[in-house]
């Protein structure tokens, strides 16, 4: 059985197990470089809780950079109707991907 644990970075939630590979909000370092995650909760791949933070239990993950991009270009359009106005903006965002390496 593999162990499943929530990870919190970036002001988001990540569900992972060992050796997923995710993307989130960027993150300083090089590639290569091990980063410890803040870990919210562990548990088995049932669903049976082995531990739960209050509100967090530390940093119990650890992952390796894998690369550091952007994403694909979101084009965002603003645009009144009767007034000849209309914008286009577009924008990419930073991003990190991590691979999950060990859950302790």
């Amino acid at each position: 059985m593999s162990t499943i644990a929530v990870i919190k970075t970036g002001g988001k939630q990540y569900k992972v197990k060992e050796g997923d590979t995710i993307k989130v909000e960027k993150l300083t370092g090089e590639p290569g470089k091990k980063v410890k995650l803040e870990t919210l909760l562990i548990a088995d791949s049932d669903g049976v809780i082995k531990e739960l933070g209050a509100p967090s239990l530390g940093d119990k993950v650890s992952a390796e950079i894998v690369e550091t991009e952007k994403d694909k270009k979101v084009t965002v359009v603003k645009y009144k109707r009767k007034t000849r106005y209309k914008r286009t903006l577009g924008h990419r965002q930073p991003y990190t991907k991590l691979k999950i390496e060990k859950i302790s």
